[in-house]
């Protein structure tokens, strides 16, 4: 197994090994300190590291929020604690005020370990700065077993960037989170042998063969490959069973939170075609692919001397979509697995929200976490579903390959929805995938996603870049600079004004819309030599000067650069002069 060290000499943050949550050392830290000169301490946070002022009304207070921090952070999934930092100053001096010198580490760790349940034992360390007292306090909390709670039983838990109420539905989370309420556990009355679908078998035997499953466990029969999965306890079926290979009727009976559901829309408000069910797994996936393949339209691809064809929505992204919402449904909400199909979309839903941390923002990387531990450790002995997430990553890979957008993936309430819009097909996308994969180039997901983004955009700046692939932004920077050197992208701009653009021969390749050579934005000290000539032409002609607009629709630049581009201009040349103030301003060439 992997180890993970701590120790305050360490280049780089280290990681817990139970949840990948990153612990920051003191010279990450001390890294992090010199961001505040041009951003807030509140900037720098995120869902596992907070930056706290000390508490100073009293030496009380200040343990309060001490005991307050450990037990949000621990429910979270642990996390880093910056204590003598002020949340929304700019500048390392107005921000770094420290902590008292007076502060006892050992007093505080006795207090966090004796008001917390279950026990928490943090690790405080100091952190020397020349600014305020001179002296920060960091307190690292690793993860464990929640919820954890006061002594009281209050506490909260972290969400992002906030410590937020630890309510019953959020412990009820955290339950199915560390596997302490798996419902797909649970037994149902009744024998085995007449619970179990013959029908249902055949079609999980099917759907395992197709994904390459087990020889060893296909060739069982249906009692010993249900037991082999671990589906039986005590003689007695269980509800992940019933979910995989159970009898419509016995589904109905015994487990009366589990149904799904497809409409035919008309509209936003109204259907023509509804169908409901309570079959397992296996049936419900093929009979809701049958009832969404009647409206999902087939194109075909001529390349070389073979025909391809494929479907407005790619059976492998719908496939994910389904089994990720059979999977992660939280079956004890009474709601169906709902599939809505309009004419622009098809949207896949389940009950239950997101566990584990996972979100919209970070759900293609994040590592999966299961709500329904035994229903989903079935379907991976079939590899049906994997533990590497690769399942939301096929989705979106099937997608852009063809030229078409990703999912957009949402939580609403307590219920998640996952959308794919109505795209066409995009045969020189698809064409380019297939070269580059003939020159033993596989294009990854985050790349696809930065050329799908470009052939509707002009550029991407790295914060873009990191949004639309769900990394952070140095991770980001790599990605977009591997692919300037393999020849998709170029750079423009410097320094933070880094953007880069679609290579136009990649553009004309991909058969984008627009003209890249023409819309891009043009270099700074070029744009510079750009306006100053069409200033100086004006002036010759006796035609009024430029306005920002227009230096805008010249340079592509936004309407802060446009600014900016002139008051340097008007520094190194002395005959271009500002007239005006506000939405009337221009700028004119007056030697």
């Amino acid at each position: 197994m992997e180890q993970f060290q701590r120790g305050e000499n360490d280049a780089g943050p280290f990681l817990s090994p139970q949840h990948g949550s990153i612990m920051r050392t003191i010279t990450i830290i001390e890294e992090l300190l010199s961001e505040l000169e041009h951003c807030t301490a509140d900037e720098l946070e995120d869902q596992d590291l907070d930056l706290k002022q000390w508490n100073e009304r009293s030496m009380r207070d200040a343990i309060n929020l001490v005991v307050e921090m450990a037990i949000c952070m621990a429910n979270g999934g642990g996390g880093t604690v910056v204590f003598g930092v002020a949340d929304k100053v700019r500048g390392r001096q107005n921000a770094i005020l420290g902590i008292p010198n007076e502060v006892d580490l050992n007093r505080l760790k006795k207090a966090v370990y004796d008001r917390t349940d279950p026990k928490i034992t943090p690790v405080f360390e100091e952190c020397r700065v020349p600014e305020g007292t001179g002296r920060l306090l960091i307190m690292q909390i690793y993860p464990g077993m929640p919820p954890y709670t006061d002594t009281s039983g209050g506490g909260t838990v972290r969400v992002g960037k906030d410590c937020q109420p630890l309510t019953g539905t959020v412990r009820r989370r955290i339950s199915a989170e560390t596997g302490e309420t798996d419902f797909t556990g649970e037994t149902v009355n009744g024998e085995v042998s007449s619970l179990l679908s013959s029908v249902s078998m055949e079609q999980l035997r099917n759907l395992a063969r197709r994904e390459r499953g087990p020889l060893e466990l296909l060739g069982l029969s249906d009692h010993d490959l249900i037991s082999s999965l671990q589906l039986i306890r005590a003689g007695r079926l269980t509800r992940a069973g019933m979910l995989i290979a159970g009898k419509s009727e016995a589904i109905h009976d015994s487990f009366p939170g589990y149904a799904w559901t497809y409409l035919r829309m008309e509209g936003d408000t109204h259907y023509i075609n509804r169908t409901d069910g309570h079959d397992a797994l296996p049936i419900a996936l093929l009979r809701l692919e049958e009832l969404i393949d009647r409206d999902n339209p087939i194109t075909t691809l001529e390349h070389g001397l073979f025909h391809f064809e494929y479907r407005t929505y790619p059976l492998i992204a719908l496939r994910e979509a389904l089994l990720n919402a059979f999977c992660h449904a939280d079956y004890r909400i009474n709601g169906p697995i709902m599939v809505k199909h309009y004419t622009d979309r098809i949207e896949v839903g389940n009950p239950g929200g997101f566990i584990g941390g996972i979100s919209p923002m970070n759900i293609l990387h994040h590592p999966p976490v299961a709500r329904n531990p035994l229903l989903v450790d079935a379907l991976l002995k079939l590899r049906l579903v994997n533990r590497s997430n690769l399942g939301i990553g096929r989705m979106y890979q099937s997608l852009l390959i063809e030229g078409k957008e990703p999912p957009t993936i949402e939580e609403t309430g307590d219920s998640v929805r996952v959308t794919f819009p109505h795209r066409e097909f995009s045969a020189s996308f698809r064409a380019f995938v297939e070269e580059e994969n003939k020159k033993g180039i596989l294009l990854r997901v985050d790349e696809l996603i930065v050329l799908q983004y470009l052939l509707s955009h002009s550029e991407m700046d790295t914060a873009t870049a990191a949004i639309r692939c769900q990394r952070s932004e140095g991770e980001a920077w790599d990605l977009i600079s591997m692919m300037e050197r393999k020849g998709y992208i170029e750079r423009g701009g410097t320094g933070r004004g880094t953007y880069w653009t679609m290579r136009p021969s990649i553009h004309k390749i991909l058969e984008g819309p627009g003209y890249p050579e023409r819309d891009r934005r043009i270099d700074w000290e070029a744009a510079k030599t750009r306006i100053l000539s069409v200033l100086k032409e004006r002036a010759g002609r006796g035609d009024e000067g430029l306005s920002n607009e227009e230096i805008r629709r010249i340079t592509h630049y936004d309407r802060t650069q446009a600014r900016r581009l002139m008051r340097e201009l008007m520094k190194e040349e002395d005959s271009v002069k500002k007239i005006g103030d506000r939405r009337w301003t221009r700028y004119e060439y007056a030697p």
